[in-house]
């Protein structure tokens, strides 16, 4: 009796230790956030254990039951799932995929785990079904952010690197071509500053989408930043030609871009294109390739194309070989001041000179004011060159009116950035008084480029200035911007007529009658002129003839040296 109650006892015993574990498995199983069908194969039985409700409104109870659960996926995961669902048939162990429902955003990872008896046939399955939409959803936003643009939707650069080298080692297998497309809105900064940050940016959108549709498996596009867009084309022809995107650009840019609040702009663009093989096989190399052909673009004004060719690659080279001279040179201030003498054309007598900079590379040789003020403009290093040389030209002029009493004109050419900067008349009278130069005896040379910003500020600082007692000069007059109607509304004492003007003055009648006008009408109002680049007897006596009040040129006097020129004031005195 003993001996039943003992195999009693052990029997509740064991019942409530697995009655326990039942329920931690339960448990466990409901509260995982996932769903098991487990599947008893030699008795062909299905059992639903987990959270299951949260997956699906119906029980699975056969495994024809199954097609309602792959009827819920999307169709094009049909026989993947079939595989994962019926994964013993091929003696697989454990299979696992994730599968997007139809019409939503749901994802699910289902895994499969098959279980075989000693004779290696199935025995058990368990199919799992988890959740993964708030992994996925991160994983996607994560991915989205490695290739694309936040701001256009566009590949990134450096996802647009990815897929151009592909289509580069494609064309080297195959022996085609690929084209690199450099594209830049004109005048964004003017719109971004104008209109503000987010129509800039709403705009930078609008064109980014325009671009997008011509997206193809052969062409690429990215955002590379503000304003810049890059195309790359694998085999370009036809209408994936660059001929043909160029033309569907500019008829696009035809229209304006309507923006939020009503706001309509018209842009266009430049384009630089470098191809594979002709400019390079190496990506990096077309992409700046292109770069350096759209600003080339740029001067050729808009809706502008360029093709890479060695010539602007040698020119652009170049320009980079002197910023950097002129980088050093400003480190070194290794610049120097010429005068060129101006001459009173009717007495012969000396005006004054102009001041000239020149720049010496570090093995001593002269770089030409041509090469390198156009870039200490873009720089930003024309404010320190500038600085430097009407502090040095007045200085010297300074010392000349002292020692010699003579009362010459300083000419100073004043780049448009610098005239603009707010701190340029308080500058200049300030190196006036500390070398006790009268302003009577200093003229301030514009050229014409001056006048298509503001023009009335600048024309208030050119009275400003002119009150003060400077005198200003329009430079280069008729090659620019400007025209006759400009000159009675601008506060100017002198007029320089362009050496292209005196260069054919003696063998072309337009020219004469070009030069008669101009002298005469500035007579009328009242300024001086003064030729400039007279190199030869027959154009010294023709001015002479049509009363023009002043000339300068190789004729009469070279550039030179400040000791040079004192020594030509000695002489004239």
């Amino acid at each position: 009796m003993d001996e039943l109650h003992y195999q009693i006892d052990l029997l509740t015993a064991m019942n409530q230790k697995l009655a326990t574990k039942e329920f931690m498995y339960h448990t466990i199983c409901e509260t995982s956030m996932s769903a098991f069908l487990f599947f008893d194969l030699k008795k062909n039985t299905i059992q639903m254990i987990g959270n299951w409700s949260a997956f699906f409104d119906f029980k699975v109870e056969n495994r024809n039951d199954l097609n309602l659960i792959m009827e819920m996926y999307e169709e094009e995961n049909e026989f993947e799932m079939q595989d994962i669902f019926f994964l013993e048939k091929k003696g697989e162990k454990y299979m696992q995929e994730d599968f997007k429902r139809k019409n939503s955003q749901i994802w699910t990872e289902i895994e499969a785990y098959a279980i075989y008896d000693e004779e290696n046939k199935p025995a058990y399955k368990v199919l799992r079904f988890k959740n993964i939409t708030k992994s996925k959803t991160q994983h996607e936003e994560l991915k989205y952010m490695a290739y694309y643009d936040p701001l256009t939707g566009l590949y990134n650069r450096n996802y647009f690197f990815q897929r151009a080298t592909g289509f580069l080692n494609k064309a080297k297998e195959n022996n085609d071509r690929v084209s690199i497309l450099f594209i830049d809105i004109d005048n964004f900064r003017q719109i971004n500053d104008g209109l503000g940050i987010l129509i800039g940016d709403e705009l930078v959108q609008e064109f980014g989408q325009f671009l997008k549709s011509f997206e193809e498996d052969n062409i690429i596009i990215s955002h590379f930043a503000s304003d810049i867009y890059c195309l790359a084309i694998y085999d370009p022809r036809g209408n994936s030609s660059v001929e043909y995107i160029h033309e569907q650009i500019k008829e696009r840019c035809k229209k304006p871009f309507l923006l939020t609040d009503n706001v309509q702009i018209n842009v266009s663009v430049c384009i630089g294109v470098a191809e594979y093989p002709e400019a390079s096989d190496e990506l990096l190399k077309l992409i700046n390739f292109a770069e350096i052909v759209m600003f080339k673009a740029k001067k050729n004004g808009k809706n502008s194309i360029q093709y890479f060719d060695n010539e602007i690659l040698k020119d652009f080279l170049k320009n980079v070989d002197v910023e950097n001279q002129l980088k050093s040179a400003v480190y070194r201030k290794s610049f120097e001041v010429y005068y060129q003498p101006q001459f009173d054309l009717e007495t012969g007598k000396l005006r004054g000179a102009e001041a000239l900079v020149r720049m010496r590379d570090e093995d001593g040789k002269i770089v030409s004011p041509a090469q390198f003020i156009p870039i200490a403009e873009k720089n930003g290093s024309i404010f320190t060159i500038g600085s430097w040389i009407m502090e040095e030209s007045i200085r010297t002029f300074s010392m000349i009116h002292k020692k010699y009493q003579v009362d010459y004109i300083l000419s100073l050419n004043i780049s448009a950035v610098q005239f603009e900067k707010p701190d340029f008349v308080s500058v200049l009278m300030g190196y006036l008084k500390q070398y006790d130069v009268p302003p009577e005896l200093i003229e301030l040379e514009l050229t014409e480029s001056i006048l298509i910003d503001d023009l009335n500020q600048i024309i208030e600082k050119m009275h400003l200035l002119r009150e003060y007692g400077i005198k200003i000069s329009l430079d280069d007059f008729g090659t620019g911007y400007s025209s006759l109607s400009y000159l009675k509304g601008l506060p100017i004492d002198t007029l320089k007529i362009d050496k292209s003007f005196v260069d054919t003055v003696t063998n072309d009648p337009v020219t004469r009658t070009i030069i008669e006008s101009i002298i005469n009408l500035t007579k009328q109002l009242g300024f001086e002129t003064i030729a400039e680049g007279v190199e030869t007897e027959e154009q010294y006596k023709y001015l002479k003839t049509v009363q023009c009040d002043n000339i300068q040129g190789f004729l009469l006097g070279k550039p030179m040296t400040a000791s040079d020129f004192e020594n030509m004031i000695i002489h004239s005195v």
